[in-house]
């Protein structure tokens, strides 16, 4: 009677299932469907294998291994859809260092060490620092003192209610509008608290838009760029549909907010400030929200820095275009290019993802008030209106991926080349 070997190939069975949990631990990290497929081919290699195909989606993977004249396919779906950059980070390193016959168990075994390591911040830092970056924001969309204090506190206790409804298994979309009502609410609260008291002569409604900018879906946003760059439209769309989906569950919430209590997310005029002193707080309050960001998706703390130095240089280079008369998208597209290049030759001396210093630095540039001001006109029932601010997101938004792509081209060979 044969041996169960000679009739099964286990051990093929064994290194594909080790490709495939790279590939899901990597995508529910927030990785590019790019980066997910060369990950599992580096494995795949240093296991033996011949090659290994893969189909990536936003939270799915169809991945064939071959090995001689046998191949196994499997498909994966990730239970959720998050960023935890400090994973990516240990992925990477974990997948460029593997020696050519490493054992199938090794690899499982670095893996579940990988997927042991708590998270970086705790509930309370990790809101802190988001109320931090949505303060920042406040700042760069033109609010004075009063804004960016409530925002810092609205925008952390959203965070922090969004933080303990994902672990604790909610949906995703509903936590999206529960977190987004509270920010907009607690915002809206104390800014009315302090009207009522006299401390302000308005209730400065403009600011609660910038409370709930920390539900931008930076990571999904850019990775989707980047994947229809390639010409991955099956990442690439379902990518930029969940963007879509979850921005548009923040802007609703915001929207019933601002129905309940007669609001109208109008921009603000800019700040009467001196050049020297706009240019030194715009400087820091780009540095902050990157940093905020960064923090937010977990990132280490010399990623964090690295980022916010990043971010910071490029923010305000596309704010000093804008005030310079240049339109919107060719400011985008020149910091988007600034983030890129720097991104691409810091991350591998810092053996790091790219996505890890880009992400946060250009989701600060990303207009998430203009997306949220598009779908309130929208409901509102005035389309010019919705129209306009809704082409100005998406231009802005299409323009940053520009630069990030051409900046990617340049300075990475193998990315110039077209996907085979």
């Amino acid at each position: 009677m044969p041996l169960e070997d000679e009739l099964e190939p286990v051990g093929l069975i064994r290194q594909s299932g080790v490709v495939l949990r790279v590939g899901r631990m990597l995508l529910a990290s927030g990785g590019g469907s790019y980066r997910v497929r060369i990950a599992m081919a580096q494995v795949g290699r240093a296991l033996g294998l011949d090659g290994v195909e893969a189909q990536v989606t936003v939270n799915e993977i169809v991945a064939t291994s071959r090995r001689g004249p046998i191949f196994r396919t499997e498909v994966t779906r990730s239970p959720t859809i998050g960023v935890n950059a400090n994973r990516m980070v240990q992925l990477e390193r974990l997948c460029s260092s593997l020696e050519p016959g490493v054992s199938a168990e090794d690899v499982d075994a670095r893996l579940d060490e990988i997927e042991q390591t708590p998270l970086r911040y705790g509930a309370a830092a990790n809101a802190f620092f988001t109320g931090v970056a949505c303060a920042a924001f406040a700042f760069l969309n033109n609010g004075g003192l009063v804004e960016v204090l409530v925002v810092l506190v609205g925008a952390a206790l959203g965070q922090l209610t969004r933080r303990l409804m994902i672990h604790r298994g909610f949906n995703q979309l509903g936590v999206t509008m529960v977190a987004a009502a509270v920010a907009s609410v607690v915002y809206l609260g104390i800014v009315n608290l302090l009207f009522v008291a006299g401390a302000v002569d308005s209730i400065h409604e403009s600011g609660y838009v910038s409370a709930v900018l920390f539900l931008v879906p930076g990571f999904p946003l850019i990775t989707a760029a980047l994947d229809l760059s390639r010409l991955d439209f099956t990442a690439g769309v379902s990518r930029l549909t969940y963007a879509l989906t979850i921005m548009m569950s923040a802007a609703l919430s915001v929207w019933g907010v601002s129905a309940v209590m007669g609001l109208t997310p109008n921009p603000t005029g800019p700040l009467d400030l001196g050049d020297g002193q706009m240019l030194a707080l715009r400087l820091v309050a780009s540095a902050l929200g990157v940093l905020g960001f960064a923090v937010l998706f977990n990132s280490p703390w010399r990623v964090v820095l690295a980022a916010a130095g990043i971010g910071m240089v490029a923010n305000v280079i596309r704010l000093e275009l804008l005030d310079a008369g240049v339109i919107a998208q060719g400011a985008a597209a020149a910091a988007g290019l600034v983030v890129g290049v720097a991104a691409n030759v810091v991350a591998p001396r810092m053996r790091v993802p790219r996505l890890t210093l880009c992400v946060p630095a250009v989701v600060i540039m990303v207009p998430g008030a203009s997306a949220y001001r598009a779908v309130y006109f929208l409901n509102a029932g005035q389309t010019v209106d919705a129209l306009a601010f809704g082409v100005q997101a998406s231009f802005v938004v299409i323009a940053l991926a520009i630069g990030l792509t051409v900046a990617r081209t340049v300075t990475d060979t193998s990315w110039g080349r077209a996907p085979r």
